[in-house]
């Protein structure tokens, strides 16, 4: 009982490992067309079929994993429509490549255009969520709040897609700002969450050429992987065409993905080739190598070396080294190592210890020293008091004179009025004045 029981499981893996090989091979020869009218489109070379609960978080960008993708494989994924007025060129760019792709969609986005979300899925794309509002920062919002967004998001999408479908379980936070605590919602949920391997910065103030630049540049340095994209902004539709035509020129393939389903089983792959730089005997490992613990046989504790064991006067040394040294004569004597006989410790002198009477300055000395200190104190405080001094007698003078020059002439009415003097003229006043002023300064000078 219990072998037919493995036999029967068996079967059955093997039938699921075949019908995924079938579905890969069928989807490889469909690909493998030329796009009708387009014969400079790059297509889509493969599609892959992935178990989310298998998986549940990929992309470089955030996590150790990414899809199993091979060299120069690349899948294209659109965040935040749909937005009609750009969606719908992105849409019509993919077509003119016959390049499918996955469209992360807002679910206030799908409420407002639900038949932009169908034409994503009727186009033939793939249909995931990024959350209902778009919060800035996803990671700060309190859990339930998170869970809502995600829960009511994937109900948007749903609505909008109109036959009671549901997207696929993949979701991409807004901002790809992720915490612990929301990995393990849509871990529980069965979502897988998709970081990416690379962006084009298309959401910044960039011009078409740099997000065509720095896509190409970006997914050079890794080879293959996710590239972030956004379908709702006008530098995208523009550098977009440009994107596609370098990738096939640059022999890059696009690679469509799908969730597995019971009727479209996972695609086989190996651990290995979920991540973006497997190990391998050419590729170096990014971390080093773990130390093995090593069982040390012998003692624990080395003996301390002998001085016997440094010493290096052997009796055959200068043969030995005569027999080497083509030709060249050694002296008789080694000049190096010599060596020395050092005295015991116990015979060494010993040093006197010093009197106190070395530390003593005789009384002469410290009177002299004394006298000259008070003497220099003295004459500092002279010459202060002589600058002192000085600057008094300067100040007043300065003010008496300002006071002098400030006095005002007298009027000529009472100079005309004045007596007259023994020559019978009148004085003339600026005279008077200058005389007046004179006298005042030769009283002021007898004062002092």
């Amino acid at each position: 009982m219990i072998a037919s029981v493995f036999e029967v499981r068996r079967e059955r893996r093997w039938a699921a490992l075949c019908m995924g090989a079938l579905a890969c091979l069928t989807v490889q020869a469909a690909s493998a067309a030329e796009c009708p009218g387009h014969p400079d489109a790059i297509g889509t070379s493969r599609t892959i079929v992935v178990d989310p609960r298998a998986y549940p978080i990929i992309g470089t960008m955030q996590y150790g994993k990414t899809l199993p993708l091979e060299d120069h494989e690349v899948v294209l994924t659109f965040d935040d429509g749909p937005l009609p007025k750009y969606s719908n060129q992105i849409l019509d760019i993919l077509a003119a490549h016959c390049a499918k792709a996955t469209f992360f969609l807002v679910g206030s986005q799908a409420n407002a255009s639900p038949e932009g979300v169908r034409k994503v899925r009727d186009a033939g794309h793939t249909v995931a969520t990024h959350s209902q509002n778009h919060p800035a920062g996803m990671d700060r919002l309190p859990f339930d709040r998170s869970k809502q967004e995600i829960e009511q998001g994937i109900a948007s999408v749903t609505a909008a897609l109109g036959d009671g479908t549901a997207p696929a379980p993949f979701l991409r936070i807004p901002g790809l700002r992720r915490t612990d605590e929301i990995e393990k919602f849509a871990a529980s949920k069965g979502l897988q969450l998709w970081s990416a391997d690379f962006p084009a910065d298309d959401w910044r103030d960039v011009s078409a050429a740099r997000v065509y630049e720095l896509a190409l540049k970006r997914l050079e340095a890794k080879g293959k992987g996710i590239l972030l994209l956004h379908d709702i902004q006008p530098r995208t539709v523009t550098a977009l065409p440009k994107i596609l035509s370098e990738l096939k020129a640059r022999g890059y393939r696009i690679v469509h993905v799908m969730p597995a389903t019971p009727e479209r089983p996972a695609t086989p792959t190996e651990p290995q080739q979920w991540q973006l730089r497997p190990p391998s005997e050419m590729v170096a490992g990014s971390r080093w190598p773990k130390v093995s613990k090593f069982a040390v046989a012998g003692p624990a504790v080395l003996p301390v070396p002998a001085l016997s064991d440094l010493d290096w006067h052997t009796a055959d040394l200068g043969a030995r080294v005569s027999r080497r040294g083509r030709g060249v004569s050694l002296p008789p004597a080694t000049p190096w190592p010599r060596q020395t006989s050092l005295p015991p410790v116990g015979t060494l002198a010993a040093l006197p210890i010093p009197a106190a009477s070395v530390f003593n300055i005789p009384e002469s000395t410290r009177v002299a020293m004394l006298a000259l200190s008070a003497r220099r104190t003295t004459s500092i405080a002279q010459v202060r008091s002589t600058e002192v001094s000085s600057a008094g007698l300067a100040g007043k003078s300065r003010r008496h004179d300002r006071a002098t020059t400030a006095q005002a002439p007298v009027p000529a009415e009472q100079a005309a009025q004045a007596p007259e003097g023994a020559s019978g003229a009148a004085p003339k006043p600026a005279a008077q004045a200058k005389r007046n002023a004179r006298s005042v300064r030769v009283a002021g000078l007898k004062k002092r």
